[in-house]
């Protein structure tokens, strides 16, 4: 009986505590009169912990957090969203396309010409609107090696001989994705298409005709778009160790990246690239295989340190802790507790589920933060994280949806808002039955009253969402009507694919029932309260659902990464690039890759491919809704919704720079066209008193 009592009070007893810390904490007055440190500090909260601090390995967003503030990239976007230089000064774009000659093609006016004739003649006849430099590379003959079985420890081989004709070089000084239709128009129609490379591939031994058909249009493809991206680094830039910053240090991040050793989610992003050359030591060329629109922006990824982390650097640690350097890896470093980068703050101290500190780095390229310390604070109860806002040991709170009428309009507090560029979901595990079935994955949407969570759960806070791009961009298909709440319409679904209700009116199939578990991570309220509504939605129509809370490492490691639930609940903050690779594409789908539901569908291959090759944007929008129609269609997610957010920041501060006579300037917080409002952060700083703002600010 005493076990019972305490437990009936333990939530009243946690009241207790949560309202005596609150009191115990001093108000931010008292904080600031005996501590002015205070004012430098910049405090936050996380429901959850970091995983890895490695921007090429992290996949979660408190790591992400923290990697921004300790790693810099080449590039970000400017509060207009346009590219700005960060360790790339600035950037050249522009293209190589190749094609190689067709002997046996006529050339209307022509006839049959060498390459030497034909370049002269596309001088002539070529004029595009931009800067081109066209010229003849020779013929030549060489061997390569392929491997008889796609078996991975087969050893035997097949030797290709290969007959290249001259090739035609195109210099473009811009990228032009319809370049070889243009050349068509002057060449004719089945230059290109016309092109006989197997005839110039001989095997031995001989394969069957259809691999020499691949191999041949691999070695010899008839046209080829390679973009060229080249990077100019700054000068003077160190890592918080004191290492200059170099481009040596850009292509070990890429080579990192695509290392299979380390599993890194971004390869995706730098597959499409074909090299990656230091021409000097601050300045770096990146050739792509083929168009890719997303190109300037993948640059934005952290870079790490070459002379921290190299093969030789890795043995020595390997050696260090007894393991063997054989096999001993990135993912495996200490690094990835004790990060160093070259970002606006560098790495004191991580307690793991207590708190990440970070100390301002006085070389920043750009200048050091105005704060000298920032504070990463794990708080996984939000009314914990609220009373602590109130106290002043947090500096800014996400408010939770039904606290917003409350607080949006408390004078107290700055206050910003927007729409989320991202969404919240349940996830099917398509692997596992009866979530191959994309009728059953729909009649479990139908069976949700999504509406009535917009409702009672986020009090209005969120919208209806589809599909899998941000609603706010035009890559969003408004055409796509949300499911129905309807019942026994999902009865009606699942009676199709072989689900009947049995006499205790459960649903089963061949004597079995449909029988899962819905899982997602504890620490966040909104994500249990789904959870709870889903299972009683589909407990009403028959289904036995199980549920689990998992801590966010766990539910993150070892559930998803690992591919290991039948569904669960989860969101995704969403980018403005329309790429959706990483997520989607079926080639994503291994452990540790983001599409960890196994979708698999050659249309939506097929979008997501053009979508990233596309650089027209009216053109790339058509192909995404498509896409978004496909996916909308086969249900891997049901889409819940898109929230709303809005958060509320001490309003004590400010941004503060330095005016032309050295005196110190001060100006509010705004957002940037995103809704982002911590934009200046490196600027923004605590004053003892809220701020009087000019007019004229």
């Amino acid at each position: 009986m005493r076990t019972k009592h305490i437990l009936l009070l333990a939530p009243t007893l946690v009241m207790l505590v949560l309202l005596q810390s609150y009191f115990w904490v001093p108000t931010y007055e008292k904080q600031t009169r005996g501590n002015p440190r205070r004012l430098s500090e910049f405090i936050t909260a996380s429901i959850g912990d970091a995983g890895i601090l490695n921007p090429i390995l992290s996949a979660d967003s408190a790591s992400s957090d923290i990697n921004a503030m300790v790693f810099e990239g080449l590039i970000d976007r400017d509060r207009d969203l346009a590219y700005r230089g960060r360790l790339a000064e600035h950037w050249d774009l522009y293209e190589e396309a190749f094609f190689h000659t067709n002997p046996d093609a006529v050339v209307p006016g022509l006839g049959r010409v060498s390459a030497e004739a034909l370049a002269a003649y596309l001088r002539r006849t070529f004029s595009p609107p931009y800067e081109t430099i066209i010229t003849v590379l020779p013929a030549r003959r060489f061997t390569v090696q392929r491997p008889l079985s796609d078996n991975p420890v087969a050893t035997e081989t097949v030797r290709l001989t290969v007959s290249a004709p001259p090739r035609i070089k195109l210099t473009l000084a811009q990228v032009d994705q319809e370049l070889f239709e243009k050349l068509e128009a002057i060449l004719g129609p089945d230059y290109f298409s016309a092109f006989n490379a197997e005839s110039r591939v001989t095997c031995n031994p001989p394969v069957p005709d259809a691999t020499r058909h691949q191999w041949a249009r691999e070695l010899l493809p008839p046209t080829e778009h390679n973009p060229v991206l080249v990077f100019h680094l700054r000068n003077g830039v160190r890592f918080h160790d004191g290492h200059m910053v170099d481009a040596e240090d850009v292509q070990f991040t890429y080579q990192s990246i695509m290392d299979p050793r380390n599993l890194s989610p971004r390869v995706s992003d730098y597959e499409p690239v074909k090299s990656v050359e230091v021409i000097a030591p601050l300045t770096l060329r990146v050739v792509y295989k083929r168009l890719y629109a997303p190109a300037v922006s993948s640059w934005s990824m952290g870079i790490l340190p070459e002379h921290l982390l190299n093969d030789a650097a890795l043995a020595r640690e390997a050696a260090r802790l007894g393991k063997d350097p054989a096999t001993f890896t990135l993912r495996d470093s200490g690094f990835n507790r004790h990060p160093v980068g070259c970002g606006p703050f560098r790495f004191r101290e991580w307690k793991s589920d207590r708190y990440i500190s970070l100390d301002r780095f006085e070389q920043y390229w750009e200048g050091a933060p105005n704060y000298r310390r920032y504070v990463y604070r794990i708080i996984p109860d939000p009314l914990t994280q609220e009373m602590e806002f109130y106290a002043g040991t947090v500096d800014n709170y996400a408010v939770q949806p039904h606290q917003v009428d409350r607080l949006a309009s408390d004078e107290r507090f700055q206050h910003f808002s927007g729409t989320a560029l991202g969404y919240t979901y349940i996830a099917y595990n398509l692997r596992r039955p009866p979530f191959d079935d994309p009728r059953v994955r729909r009649a479990m949407g139908m069976a949700i009253d999504v509406d009535k969570i917009i409702t009672h759960l986020l009090y209005g806070q969120g919208e209806r969402i589809t599909g899998p791009f941000p609603k706010q961009t035009d890559y969003y298909n408004h055409a796509i009507a949300p499911l129905p709440y309807d019942p026994e319409g999902a009865l009606s679904l699942l009676a199709e694919a072989g689900w009947h209700l049995n006499a205790k009116g459960r649903l089963e199939k061949d004597g079995k029932p449909l029988r899962f578990t819905l899982i997602t991570n504890s620490g966040n309220d909104l994500r249990k309260a789904i959870l709870a509504i889903a299972q009683d939605a589909w407990r009403a129509v028959g289904i036995d659902v199980r549920t689990d809370l998992l801590e966010w490492s766990v539910f993150i490691q070892e559930r998803v990464n690992k591919l290991d639930f039948d569904a669960l609940v989860l969101g995704w903050q969403m980018g403005l690039d329309p790429d959706l690779y990483q997520i989607w594409h079926s080639s994503q789908t291994a452990p540790h890759q983001l599409n960890f539901v196994g979708f698999d569908d050659p249309r939506a291959d097929d979008l997501i491919l053009k979508i990233r090759r596309e650089y027209d944007k009216a053109r790339q929008v058509d192909f995404c809704h498509r896409l978004h129609a496909i996916i909308a269609q086969e249900q891997p997610y049901t889409f819940l919704y898109v929230g709303k957010w809005t958060a509320v920041l001490d309003k004590r501060i400010v941004i503060r720079e330095t005016g032309p006579d050295g005196t110190p300037q001060y100006r509010p917080i705004t957002p940037t066209a995103t809704g982002s409002y911590a934009f200046d952060f490196n600027r923004w700083i605590k004053l003892p008193h809220p701020p009087q703002f000019s007019d004229r600010l």
